[in-house]
């Protein structure tokens, strides 16, 4: 069992054949880190890594021991103000008023497998065997509450899970102020730090800074993860490149209000720390409750960013999709809504499907209009339970059952939680959306949001969405989400309740995504919001796969891809070849390169079938048969980022089976320029020893260390558009 207690040194030590994270009890019974990182050989004690030392102005834990301070101290889930002055993991309001705490040690359990979390996502393992977990319990004996910090290690990822629980054992109620999911220090400050931020259309770009001492970090405070900053953030040695060198990952499995924090002190340290933001949170706890943080993932590569991103991709591939459609292949569909918008009759949408067909697309998807009095966003959003007639005479169900006579599956697109003011669900009950009593109530794109906070809410919409879900042909969900959430209040909780309202938002959605999960099994849900704006983990447990962004210009989601890419499987990315010019930025890109960036995700099509051209439909089979073939390569092989479209003007990536007997590598060219030299694209992932052809050609092969270290010689002539801008190119390999 690869956790181990020394009872002699209090010292636990959580490894596997990568990784080793070791925790100590200190002095005073809390909870101290001496080590996380590459893995080492166990031993009886590894209380020398324990260093205190007697500085000016320290203030420290025993009047007889002025060396043994927290504020020099690497700790597991540090508290404010006794000792330590950085930024503490958790906060509890006491009724006196106080917040200082004092949890100490006082059991732990070692078992085999994995738990899940009440009410939130979280990794799974299949068998007890796949991973250990060790449960900490703290007790603070003045307040009498309990805290059990939980540790998962995988045995076969480089990848620790990490959460914490709040019991209130006391008389008294007491208030959690902030409750972080995961807290680590480390003793030196070297490293930059990696986050995937922007805005609408241009979501998840990277962004890398040196440490300072202070204060850095992202976070949310907009009700949901955002297009502005995802729960994610990296620590990497300044010479890690995506090959090479340490790097640490944290990843929160939430789609809420977030922080991702990292604080350096005067004497370099770090302390990294993520979870539910605090600010605007507060979760009274009377006694018998408790509080569950969301779970954090932290991973460690020495093998540069890949392996840190293919640990991600793997884990929440095998142990966070739904069992479900983990394995399963995704259909290749196309989306109506860059090609009709709200405003469409059923003979448009039943040609472009006959086209659909003809082309080899397996999914129809009905994007927004189809219900209530929806010709625009300014009203009906809310009315499932109203199908349009005046667009669809026989219903959803007619549609649907026409769809399927067809031989293809049919896909319908919801937004649960907003509503239009000119609706029959807001003149009904108004008191549903979330708004400030007296205060004005902010508009956006026309809508507001409906207080998923309250019961009584969220199974109102579970019931219109069963009840549309089970009365016809349906085999594929599109949920959206199109506004942030401001003047935060519920209608239907107590004053000291308010600071809960974002955090069982977040809550209701996850009931409603369950509910709907498991009465519709066989239903493909995949999440969007305004594109790319609730892209994380959390959502990823419900939904397998993300519409990546709003913006679809294959050059444009090169960088989006790219850097999603850091965090999350090219399975879970939803990618579409759309029409041009390009309707978010106007480009004309051809309609190969559209495809060579589509086919890194889950692919389909947005644009109008019925406007095509015979040479356009012939292409368009060709890239659809090309994506079947491949399929399951895309899906489930390892993916490397080799050439970054924020460092110049090409982009590469490739995807390599498991058993390194395929792959398939692209190459994209943003703008030509003239009189250029050569150009060699070395490759990444292969067999260094296997003989590939490329592209079927049995005339030649080449060894894997070739293609590796020295490259595919890149030929103008052989680049989609003759080599013009945005050209691009694609090569399968294949073991012989």
């Amino acid at each position: 069992m690869p956790i181990i207690f020394h009872e002699e040194s209090g010292e636990f030590h959580l490894y596997n054949k990568s990784i080793s994270y070791i925790i100590k009890i200190l002095p005073n019974k809390q909870l101290g880190n001496l080590y996380f990182g590459k893995v080492i050989k166990d031993r009886k004690s590894f209380s020398h890594l324990f260093q205190k030392k007697a500085r000016p102005l320290s203030a420290y834990v025993f009047e007889d021991d002025p060396a043994f301070s927290l504020q020099h101290t690497m700790q597991e889930y540090p508290s404010y103000g006794t000792t330590d002055f950085r930024s503490p993991a958790f906060e509890i309001k006491q009724k006196n008023g106080s917040r200082i705490s004092c949890f100490e040690y006082k059991k732990h359990e070692i078992f085999a497998g994995k738990n899940g979390l009440e009410g939130l996502p979280a990794t799974y393992v299949e068998e007890p065997a796949d991973a250990d977990t060790l449960e900490i319990t703290l007790y603070d004996e003045l307040i009498k509450t309990e805290l059990v910090l939980s540790y998962t290690i995988f045995n076969n990822y480089s990848a620790i899970a990490r959460s914490a629980r709040f019991i209130n054992k006391g008389e008294e109620t007491i208030v959690l102020e902030r409750a972080m999911s995961a807290s680590i220090d480390f003793i030196d400050s070297d490293f930059e730090m990696i986050q995937l931020s922007g805005a609408w259309s241009r979501e998840r770009h990277i962004k890398t800074r040196k440490l300072q001492q202070g204060i850095q970090g992202v976070y949310s405070m907009r009700g949901i993860s955002s297009a502005e900053h995802n729960p994610f953030i990296a620590l990497k040695r300044p010479n890690t490149d995506e090959n090479s060198g340490e790097v640490y990952g944290f990843s929160l499995i939430y789609s809420g209000n977030h922080l991702e924090q990292v604080e350096v002190d005067t004497h370099n340290m770090t302390r990294v720390m993520l979870g539910i933001h605090p600010d605007t949170f507060e979760w009274p706890l009377e006694k018998g409750e408790f509080f569950q943080t969301p779970e954090a993932i932290i991973v460690y590569s020495d093998e540069g960013l890949n392996k840190m991103s293919q640990t991600f991709h793997k884990l929440f591939s095998k142990h966070l999709i739904s069992r479900q459609w983990r394995d399963k292949p995704r259909p290749v569909l196309i989306n109506s809504w860059e090609a009709t918008g709200a405003n469409f009759t059923e003979e448009k949408l039943l040609r472009m499907a006959e086209i659909a067909k003809e082309l080899g697309i397996e999914l129809f998807v009905l994007d927004d209009g189809w219900f209530g009095n929806r010709d625009n966003d300014k009203a009906g959003l809310g009315d499932w339970n109203i199908v349009n007639r005046k667009k669809l005479p026989d219903g959803i169900e007619g549609l649907a059952d026409k769809i399927e006579s067809m031989g293809m599956k049919f896909g319908l697109w919801f937004e649960p939680e907003s509503v239009n003011k000119d609706s029959n669900l807001y003149r009904k009950h108004p008191d549903w959306i979330i708004a400030t009593p007296g205060r004005r109530t902010s508009a956006s794109r026309n809508q507001y949001v409906l207080d998923f906070s309250r019961k009584e809410v969220v199974d109102y919409i579970y019931s219109v969405m069963e009840k549309v879900l089970s009365s016809a042909k349906i085999s594929y969900v599109k949920w959206d989400m199109n506004r942030y959430i401001t003047e935060c209040y519920s209608l239907g909780a107590e004053a000291g309740s308010q600071g809960t309202v974002f955090h069982r938002y977040i809550l209701g959605v996850y009931n409603l995504f369950s509910r709907l999960t498991e009465r519709f099994p066989y239903i493909l849900f995949e999440a969007c919001s305004s594109g790319g704006a609730r892209f994380d983990p959390g959502i990823l447990y419900y939904a397998p796969q993300v519409w990546t962004s709003d913006n679809t210009d294959a050059i444009e989601r090169l960088k989006i891809q790219y850097g999603t890419s850091l965090l999350y499987p090219i399975s879970t990315m939803g990618a579409h070849v759309s029409e041009v010019p390009n309707q978010q930025v106007g480009r004309i890109t051809p309609i190969e390169t559209r495809a060579n960036v589509a086919y890194f995700g889950v692919f389909g099509y947005e644009l109008d079938l019925t406007l095509l051209t015979e040479e356009e439909k012939e292409k368009i089979k060709k890239q659809i048969t090309f994506y079947k073939f491949h399929r399951e390569l895309f899906l489930k092989g390892t993916f490397y980022r080799i050439l970054s479209p924020f460092d110049g003007n090409e982009t590469s990536w490739i995807v390599v089976s498991e058993d390194k007997s395929e792959a398939i590598a692209a190459y994209y060219k943003t703008l030509n320029y003239a009189n250029k030299g050569w150009k060699r694209l070395k490759l990444v992932g292969l067999d260094r020893d296997k003989k590939y052809i490329i592209d079927n050609d049995n005339e030649r092969y080449y060894y894997g260390d070739e293609l590796m270290n020295v490259g595919i010689v890149l030929k103008d002539e052989e680049l989609c558009a003759n080599g013009n801008d945005f050209s691009s190119i694609i090569f399968y390999l294949k073991s012989i």
